[in-house]
């Protein structure tokens, strides 16, 4: 039974996973919209979003999380464009939007933007 299991493996080992996740999150802050897998893009969804939080609070122990997750451009624009942009939401800063199937395999496609 699959009870409780919520993370997603993607046939990967740990540092593979991570190494996924930080690059989709790099290509999502830099371009604010990707077209990506849905399985994906669920699991990119919460690791964005708690960096765009990470981002509001403007300590300097949350630029150097935001630096080692994402890169200093990557870190500059969530702390300078994103976070103040959401300042009064409390959270759901990315969107998912379903497309048609990917015609080679058959794999769901969505596209996640920032709201």
């Amino acid at each position: 039974m699959k009870h409780g299991n919520s993370i997603r493996k993607f046939n990967r080992k740990r540092n593979q996973r991570k190494a996924l996740l930080e690059g989709l999150a790099k290509s999502l802050v830099m371009k604010e919209k990707i077209k990506t897998t849905e399985a994906k893009a669920k699991s990119l969804r919460p690791f964005v979003e708690k960096l765009i939080t990470r981002g509001k609070k403007e300590t300097l122990s949350s630029k150097q999380i935001l630096i080692s997750k994402i890169g200093l451009k990557g870190a500059k624009k969530i702390t300078d464009v994103l976070s103040p942009r959401y300042k009064e939401r409390k959270g759901g800063y990315a969107r998912i939007v379903k497309l048609a199937n990917r015609q080679s395999d058959g794999s769901k496609m969505v596209v996640i933007e920032f709201i």
